[in-house]
């Protein structure tokens, strides 16, 4: 036991948490401590009646039994692997920024879910961080099942055919790439590819709640490698460039 508990505190913070309720909401519906029907989304339960907490409960929610352990499985696998690699790599030092992007994704799988009544949340918002990840890794080359090999930046889509084979549907994991795609565009690849403003932005409040570990920067603080040409980029006011540091393979620790 004393492993496990080595093992889970060694779990990044947000991580730790999220992971956590992913476990603990799905055992009290299993063990029948809450009904499920009061953890899935309703939209008029939440706009009618006011149960304003299952917006939450349906993120952490999912029905674990005979026909989806597996899945279940699977996505808390990568909710551990991919929230673990972004939060100590490139959110390393900036909860408030890793919050954001969560709170952000989060806000968007539910207006989604409410309008397309949609009654669980958790592999959406999963999916939404992997995409991210790929996206902010998208060169680096991971290994699949059966020794498949390609370019991270298709990871998302080739899990969503995955997914399609062992659970029959795609509607959540296409709905979290395309939160995750809109997050990346607003955050990285129309400010700083394409020379937009930037809509998205860390609000304050977060980082007097959560600071930054690593100095005190405001806003996101550490981009992408830019791909505008080098001419533009000299023309710049930073100059700069970053490395969103070293990739993984999937399945490695």
């Amino acid at each position: 036991m004393s492993d496990i508990g080595d093992w889970f505190k060694s779990i990044p913070f947000i991580t730790r948490y999220w992971f956590a309720g992913s476990i603990i909401v799905p055992l009290i519906g299993k063990l029948g401590l809450i009904s499920p029907m009061y953890l899935v989304l309703w939209p008029e339960n939440f706009f009618h009646k006011f149960q304003i907490w299952r917006p939450v409960s349906s993120t952490l929610y999912f029905p674990v039994g005979p026909g989806t352990g597996f899945l279940y499985l699977v996505n808390l696998y990568f909710l551990y692997q991919y929230s673990t690699r972004l939060e100590t790599g490139a959110f390393d030092g900036r909860p408030a920024d890793y919050i954001f992007m969560l709170l952000f994704n989060w806000i968007c799988i539910v207006i989604t879910g409410l309008i397309m009544d949609m009654q669980l949340l958790m592999i959406p918002l999963i999916m939404s961080v992997l995409y991210v990840w790929a996206q902010l890794n998208r060169e680096m080359i991971v290994s699949f099942w059966f020794g498949t090999r390609f370019k991270a930046c298709y990871l998302p889509w080739v899990i969503l055919g995955f997914n399609y084979i062992i659970g029959g549907s795609v509607v959540n994991e296409l709905i979290g790439n395309l939160v995750g795609h809109l997050y990346f565009f607003l955050m990285f690849k129309y400010p700083m590819d394409l020379g937009g403003r930037a809509f998205l932005s860390t609000p304050q409040s977060l980082y007097r709640l959560f600071p930054s570990r690593r100095g005190g920067v405001s806003g996101f603080g550490v981009p992408p490698p830019s791909r505008r040409p080098a001419a533009q980029e000299q023309g710049g006011a930073g100059g700069g460039r970053h490395n969103w540091g070293q990739g993984f393979r999937l399945g490695d620790d």
